[in-house]
């Protein structure tokens, strides 16, 4: 079987909608000119669509026309390499859906460890952060919780009696694996981040949990936090 048969017998069986590039082909490096002329044909031929440089779909049509991917499947391919996750979506768009801000951020902000990833794919545009830890499938809605706690002070529009709920809620969701977990990714993070997850665990009376962050910071420091006033425990770790 040559090259562009095995694409294309592939590419029926991936979902409609489904967006994909050569990573997920099954071919070595040796073979991606046979695979983009390959690829090239068949856009020719309204199998696949194209957006973004090696990022195809195959398109859906309905009785109210063709129906593109949704934002989350546009960005699957760089935030995945094959079926492991390298990267996350952070910043305004990750805190308006957890619900702390109304803001709809213009850019996107993805998260990786090792790579920095632009993103122009229709009227979607991405640019990179560094994330603080290597990122996995398993520990990015940690991260992204984190990232939260460490820019509570950028978020517009922040309600601060809301994002204690908000903030207070995900943590009670964790598992107590997930948010001794959770600890050991904030010794990372800035000071400030830690200070916070501990007044928020204190809130909630996790005592138990919060040595390890007590200890990692320095007990004359400071931190000025737009959500301070409603934590009553907040005093403990020096927000202010």
């Amino acid at each position: 079987m040559n090259i562009a048969t095995k694409i294309a017998n592939q590419i029926k069986l991936f979902p409609l909608g489904k967006t994909f590039g050569y990573k997920d082909l099954k071919i070595t490096k040796d073979q991606y000119v046979t695979a983009a002329k390959a690829l090239e044909r068949l856009q020719k031929k309204g199998v696949i669509k194209k957006v973004a440089n090696g990022k195809f779909y195959k398109p859906e049509s309905t009785v109210f026309g063709e129906l593109k991917p949704s934002e989350t499947e546009l960005l699957k391919p760089y935030l995945f390499e094959g079926n492991t996750r390298v990267a996350y979506i952070t910043g305004a768009t990750l805190y308006n859906q957890m619900g702390l801000t109304r803001q709809v951020a213009s850019k996107i902000k993805i998260a990786s460890r090792g790579k920095r990833i632009y993103v122009q794919a229709g009227s979607i545009k991405a640019t990179p952060v560094k994330s603080y830890v290597e990122v996995t499938n398993d520990n990015f809605q940690q991260l992204g919780f984190l990232d939260a706690l460490k820019d509570i002070n950028k978020v517009s529009d922040l309600d601060p009696k809301s994002a204690v709920i908000i903030l207070s809620n995900m943590l009670k969701e964790m598992t107590n694996k997930t948010l001794a977990e959770t600890i050991k990714y904030a010794l990372v993070y800035p000071p400030r981040t830690r200070a916070l997850l501990g007044a928020l665990l204190e809130n909630m009376e996790k005592n138990e949990l919060i040595q390890t962050l007590k200890d990692s910071l320095n007990p004359f420091s400071e931190y000025k936090m737009v959500i301070s006033k409603q934590l009553p425990k907040g005093k403990n770790w020096n927000l202010v």
